[in-house]
C-alpha cells in the first residue's frame, strides 16, 4: 500500500467507496484485503472512526498498524498521583504521593512508641471511670505517621484542639477531641439518662460550659500520658491552650513528620474519637529510648561481653619504652646527621627514668644492670598531668 502523501485520486475514491460499502471501479479496485486496510486507515485519519478498529483492520491486512494514544480516566490519573480517597486512611499509598511520603519516618521505627500508648489506654480505662463514674472502654484504633499540614486538613469540624506543651523536652504536642467525644463527656459528666445518645446542636460555638467539662477531661488524660511516659522518661505535660480553629493550634511547620494515635472512647451508647498528635521534633530528646524493643534495652552495652573483655585485658601483652632524654632540636640538625654521627644525652647514671606505654607515661625509676642486661628499678608511679 502506498503511503498517504502518494495516494492518487483513483485510490481515494476507491478507499472512500469500500468504506460506504458501495463498487468502486475495477481498474482502480486493489486486492479486497488491501483495500479494506486502506479504506480503515483512510477512515481513522479523517475522525470517521476507532482508531483501535482501524488499527486491527491494519494489521489484518499486512499494511502495519498505527499505536492508537489511551486516553487515562480520572480514576486512572488518581490513582497514579497517590490522590484516591481509598488510602487516605493511613493505608499505604502508591504513585507520586508514596514518593513523596518516602522520606517520612515510621512510627514502626519506634517500637516502645506501642508499649507507651497501650499503657495510656489501660489507665485511661481506668482514670476516665473515675472521672465519669460510668462504664468506659478505651481502644487504641491505630498510630501512624502523617506530616502535620495534612492533618490538620483531615480533622472533621467542629471539634476542640488542645495544645499542651512537654516540659521537660521544651516543645508542644497537640490534642483533638471530635464533636462527638464532646456530646457525650458533657452529657454524662451532666447527669444524661443511660441507653439515649447524646443530643447534638451542631452549628454553634461551644459554650463556656461544654469548653470547661472537655477540658477538665483533658487535663486527666495528660496526666495518664504523663505517667505512661513515667517508665521512659519522666515528663510533664502541661495544658496550654484550647482551640476550635485548627489555623491557631499550628504547632510545627506543614511538612513536618508527626506521631498520631487515634483513641476510641466508649461509654455504653455514647463516645467518640480522641486524638493524640506528638511531632517527631518533640521526641527527639527521647529518640534513643523509644528505639529499644523493650524496657530496660541497654543500647551499645552488654554485660556478659564487657566481663569478657574485662579479665581478657590481664593476659594482653603490651610494650614498654623506657625513655632516657628527650631533645629538641632543628630539623635542619636532624637532617644533617649521618653514619657516626653523636649527641650527648642530658641524662647521668642515677638521673630518673621514664617508663611509658605508648604515649602514656606510666612509672618513673632508677637505670641499673642485672647480669648482662640493662635494668630499671621502678620507683613510683607516674601521675597524669593535668593542664590548667
Amino acid at each position: 500500500m502506498a503511503p498517504p502523501s502518494e495516494v492518487t485520486e483513483d485510490d481515494w475514491a476507491s478507499a472512500m467507496a469500500a468504506a460506504k460499502g458501495g463498487d468502486a471501479p475495477a481498474a482502480a479496485a486493489p486486492a479486497g484485503g488491501e483495500a479494506d486496510a486502506m479504506a480503515a486507515e483512510w477512515e481513522a485519519m479523517l475522525g470517521g472512526g476507532d482508531p483501535a478498529v482501524a488499527d486491527a483492520a491494519g494489521g489484518g491486512g499486512g499494511g502495519g498498524g498505527r499505536d492508537s494514544t489511551r486516553v487515562l480516566n480520572q480514576d486512572e490519573i488518581d490513582s497514579l498521583l497517590g490522590f484516591d480517597e481509598a488510602g487516605d486512611d493511613g493505608e499505604q499509598r502508591s504513585g507520586i504521593q508514596a514518593i513523596l511520603n518516602s522520606a517520612l519516618v515510621s512510627y514502626e521505627r519506634l517500637p516502645m512508641l506501642e508499649v507507651v500508648f497501650d499503657r495510656l489506654v489501660r489507665m485511661m480505662t481506668t482514670s476516665l471511670r473515675n472521672f465519669t463514674s460510668d462504664n468506659v472502654e478505651v481502644s487504641l484504633d491505630d498510630i501512624l505517621s502523617q506530616r502535620f499540614g495534612d492533618y490538620l486538613n483531615s480533622i472533621p469540624l467542629p471539634a476542640m484542639l488542645t495544645v499542651f506543651k512537654a516540659e521537660e523536652w521544651d516543645n508542644y504536642g497537640l490534642m483533638t477531641v471530635d464533636s462527638s467525644m464532646i456530646y457525650s463527656i458533657v452529657d454524662v459528666l451532666l447527669g444524661g439518662r443511660r441507653g439515649t445518645a447524646a443530643m447534638r446542636v451542631e452549628g454553634r460555638p461551644y459554650t463556656t460550659i461544654e469548653r470547661t467539662l472537655v477540658e477538665r477531661m483533658i487535663h486527666v488524660v495528660l496526666a495518664d500520658l504523663s505517667a505512661a511516659f513515667d517508665p521512659l522518661s519522666p515528663v510533664t505535660f502541661r495544658f496550654d491552650r484550647l482551640e476550635t480553629n485548627p489555623r491557631f493550634a499550628t504547632i510545627s511547620q506543614p511538612s513536618n513528620a508527626c506521631i498520631v494515635a487515634r483513641l476510641r472512647i466508649d461509654m455504653e451508647d455514647r463516645g467518640g474519637r480522641l486524638e493524640i498528635l506528638i511531632p517527631f521534633a518533640t521526641l527527639e530528646p527521647v529518640r534513643e529510648l523509644l528505639l529499644q524493643m523493650f524496657m530496660g534495652e541497654k543500647f551499645g552495652r552488654d554485660s556478659i561481653w564487657e566481663t569478657h573483655l574485662a579479665e581478657e585485658m590481664w593476659f594482653t601483652e603490651v610494650d614498654l619504652e623506657a625513655v632516657l632524654d628527650q631533645q629538641i632540636m632543628p630539623l635542619s640538625r636532624v637532617l644533617d646527621f649521618e653514619v657516626g654521627s653523636k649527641f650527648l644525652l642530658n641524662a647521668k647514671p642515677d638521673s630518673p627514668i621514664e617508663l611509658r606505654c605508648g604515649d602514656q607515661p606510666m612509672f618513673i625509676g632508677k637505670m641499673g644492670r642485672r647480669g648482662s642486661h640493662i635494668a630499671i628499678r621502678i620507683d613510683h608511679r607516674r601521675r597524669k598531668e593535668v593542664k590548667p
